[in-house]
């Protein structure tokens, strides 16, 4: 009897699958190679975009529900003729779904977004929450949907970055390919956002790895594009905003208002960023003190927005409608300037009742009316030497999100991108220098980055200040069994002097001991209970500190140079 022999196409397929699965396990096991990586990279930019897709066709579909509209475009005036209990019922039951999920899944109740993926870039080999991570995509999508005033640019960029840590997991990444993997779901998730491929590439490489290694360009730039395909397969090529015809500059003399603009953006991003702040430290006093439920927080912060929203439906949503009638000049003075308060204010509300979103979308808006109205006064005064006034509103649309997002580079192309417009590059450009200067002056050098600072995370400074806190003591201290380990009764001695550091502590808190009294080493201890005394393990040498330090000072280095 013969032999059955697999047919052609059945050995192709065979070999095929042994190739992949030969491939996966190399890939687990030794990390992938570059080629590999910009394989996977492409993977993840898609992933990201479908995501970043999905999460606004779903806020479309639920506010074209929830307020009765079949174009959300314009939104913002259907709601104006709406009964005033509508408007204010609808961020009101939001409000309360939002602080359920973030009280069941979110852990802290915290909003996850573009400041933790800056985190997890620095500090955590470019992993990311997960959990927390998916609850706040899904509380952010419920906010945007029922009339949160924020933009949806920092909950997509998060969901983007836990698709990335999934792949950074299962193929064991380490903290390069780990950091690349993140950089590539935030420029595919940004891309697919905004129709922005530039802009989404840079943006990953500016705000989030914060440095432009050659390693990172190739495989992000990939992922971007992919971003980018996924968006104009849905949307078509159009861009987000349009121009008027004519925005030019009416002379080279009308620079120095482009300068004074800039200066007036960052102010006004400043008070932006601020307000927020403060609204986040009142929110959180007030619960301190009556006690009620972190669920109730949101549901509460919904039912001011509601009541604004009665009166000024613009704070709605992201806001692109105000934002395009600043962009072409629709607008007058006083309006333009209300609506700048009234946006602040509404933006503080949400940012501060932990209902969820980013601040790109209302940057955009806060500075395309911040310049509307400068550009009004301008062209009033001089209206001999003046261009047209929308393109004080798109300088100044660029100058308040670069302050805000601390990100100039990319938040130039990104207006670029948006609006088509590449012939007032020299004003936006000017503008936005001016804006980012002033306002990491008056921050932590952006939004995000003084958000970490203020929960004790220092990132902006630069690695040598934030690597520190990587290190556990326990990973770099010497047993009290090891060789050369520290005599035993010398670290016991300090010990009952009360000092010495924990298992769990990091050399952010060893170092300040060691510049102190200088000593050769610090007593590592175990605490099992507070009534039981400390169990010594080992002793961490300030040498063995210092090295551990130094290295990975050369590592980051290396990496941001490669």
């Amino acid at each position: 009897m013969k032999d059955k022999r697999p047919s052609i196409l059945g050995q192709a397929a065979s070999d095929v699958r042994t190739v992949c699965v030969d491939a996966w396990t190399v890939t687990r096991e030794r990390g992938p190679s570059r080629a590999q990586f910009w394989f996977i990279g492409l993977l993840v930019g898609i992933g990201a975009g479908f995501a970043a897709l999905l999460f606004r066709f779903g806020i479309e579909w639920l506010q074209a529900t929830l307020y009765g509209t079949d174009d959300i475009t314009h939104l913002h005036s259907f709601a104006a003729g709406l009964n005033w209990y509508w408007i204010v019922v609808i961020p009101v039951i939001g409000g309360c779904i939002v602080g359920l999920i973030l009280q069941r899944w979110g852990g802290d109740g915290r909003v996850r977004s573009v400041a933790d993926v800056i985190a997890g870039s620095a500090l955590q080999d470019g992993r990311v929450e997960v959990k927390p991570g998916l609850a706040s995509a899904a509380a952010s999508f419920i906010t945007l949907s029922t009339g949160g005033s924020t933009g949806r640019e920092g909950p997509v960029v998060h969901l983007a970055s836990v698709i990335s840590t999934w792949i950074a997991q299962a193929i064991r990444a380490d903290g390069i390919t780990g950091r690349d993997l993140l950089g590539c779901a935030v420029a595919g998730a940004v891309s697919a956002s905004f129709n922005a491929p530039i802009a989404g590439a840079l943006f990953a490489l500016e705000v989030v790895l914060r440095h432009f290694a050659v390693h990172a360009f190739a495989p992000i730039v990939i992922a971007s594009a992919a971003g980018t395909v996924i968006n104009r397969l849905a949307y078509g090529g159009v861009t987000e905003f349009t121009l008027p015809d004519q925005t030019v500059l009416g002379f080279y003399v009308e620079l120095p208002a482009f300068l004074l603009l800039g200066l007036l953006c960052g102010i006004v991003a400043v008070i932006l960023m601020r307000a927020i702040f403060i609204a986040e430290d009142i929110g959180t006093a007030v619960q301190i003190r009556t006690g009620f439920p972190n669920w109730a927080r949101p549901a509460l912060a919904g039912l001011l927005l509601g009541i604004i929203a009665t009166r000024f439906p613009h704070i709605i949503g992201v806001g692109y409608e105000t934002t395009s009638l600043a962009l072409t000049g629709e607008l007058v003075f006083l309006e333009a300037v209300l609506f700048v308060i009234v946006k602040v204010i509404a933006v503080a509300i949400t940012m501060g009742g932990r209902m969820g979103g980013g601040v790109f979308s209302p940057s955009l808006m806060v500075g395309a009316l911040t310049g509307l109205a400068f550009g009004l006064v301008s062209t009033g005064i001089f209206p001999d030497v003046s261009g047209e006034r929308t393109l004080y509103a798109l300088a100044g649309m660029g100058a308040v999100a670069a302050a805000v997002l601390g990100a100039p580079i990319s938040t130039t192309l990104i207006v670029f991108e948006l609006t088509g417009d590449w012939q007032t590059g020299l004003a936006v450009m000017v503008s936005v220098s001016i804006s980012t200067a002033v306002a990491s002056r008056l921050v932590s050098r952006s939004f995000f980055l003084t958000q970490l600072e203020r929960r004790g995370v220092r990132v902006a400074a630069g690695p040598q200040s934030y690597l520190l806190s990587t290190f556990r003591v326990s990973s770099v201290m010497r047993a009290k069994d090891a060789p050369r380990a520290a005599p035993e009764e010398a670290c016991r001695e300090m010990i009952e002097d009360g000092t010495y550091l924990t298992d769990t502590s990091t050399l952010e808190q060893a170092m300040p001991l060691f510049e102190q009294g200088n000593p050769l080493f610090i007593p590592v201890v175990h605490i099992k209970a507070a009534d039981e005394p400390p169990e010594l393990w080992g002793a961490l040498f300030q040498v063995d500190a210092l090295r551990a330090f130094n290295r990975a000072l050369a590592a980051k280095a290396a990496e941001e140079h490669s």
